[in-house]
């Protein structure tokens, strides 16, 4: 099932999409979904975030050729982690498919991609193993981890190089209904690809960074787990438009603007 958040007369509104038709549904993403009978047109509804989570957590250096080629850009050895590392990211810089990403005049020019699954708990979770993890999970988007590399090297919270306003683009909708071993993330700048790569090739895969989060901490419904990245992405320019596509959830596209410009 694919379910996409969107604006009516003003307010958001869920909806199960089939096919180019939005059937809207009441009740709460996460207490079940009936639909009301009226319907949208896809293509001439205005697409939100697919949900304003919880709280949203990002897993850490999980794609081996990521750590091996952030390692060679700063000169040093890479390191690969040696047990699942998670951390924050801010909810004030989500935006949705097709909204713009703006970086700050006074930021270097370093800013690049980080095309990523996004885990979406849909039940209260507690001290799971990697054999009943997924129990929780009740769908999956897409987000792109907008990196301000420079700030990321200086600041060591990381709290603008990754949470600026807008620097976490996610949707378009969640998907209920994959098959992680199947998927593969491809991501285009200007329509050309630059990276793709099995979207379940992690260093640590799900089951394991939800079995080690819920050893110290509850999961609830409307936490989401950003999964991380594989490659080296380009310095994004004003005008660029990023494409993140995992086949089986969709495309999330976003255009980069440079404030001021």
């Amino acid at each position: 099932m694919r379910i996409a958040r969107f604006n009516k007369d003003g307010r958001p509104c869920h909806g199960i999409i089939e096919g180019e038709t939005i059937h809207e549904v009441e009740g709460g993403l996460f207490d079940g979904l009936n639909k009301t009978g009226e319907t949208h047109a896809l293509s001439a509804t205005k697409l939100l975030v697919p949900f304003k989570p919880e709280v949203f957590y990002a897993a850490g250096l999980n794609y081996a050729e990521h750590v091996k080629e952030q390692a060679e850009m700063h000169g040093r050895e890479p390191n690969l982690p040696e047990k699942p590392d998670i951390g924050y990211r801010a909810n004030n810089a989500l935006i949705a498919h097709d909204e713009d990403v703006v970086i700050p005049a006074h930021a270097p020019d370093t800013v690049q991609y980080e095309g990523e699954i996004v885990a979406i708990v849909g039940k209260k979770a507690k001290n799971l193993t990697k054999e009943n993890a997924l129990s929780c999970i009740m769908g999956y988007t897409i987000g792109n981890d907008v990196s301000e590399r420079t700030w990321q090297t200086g600041d060591r919270t990381m709290w603008r190089a990754k949470n600026t306003d807008t620097f976490k683009p996610m949707g378009p909708w969640i998907e209920t209904d994959i098959d992680l071993e199947a998927l593969t993330t491809t991501v285009r700048v200007n329509g050309k690809q630059t990276i793709q790569f099995p979207t379940n090739n992690f260093h640590f895969d799900i089951p394991t960074f939800i079995e080690a989060m819920t050893s110290c901490l509850t999961l609830h419904p409307g936490d989401m787990i950003w999964m991380g990245t594989e490659g080296r992405a380009p310095n994004l320019q004003h005008g660029d438009v990023v494409e993140v596509e995992i086949d089986g959830i969709g495309l999330l596209r976003n255009r980069f603007v440079r404030e001021g410009q």
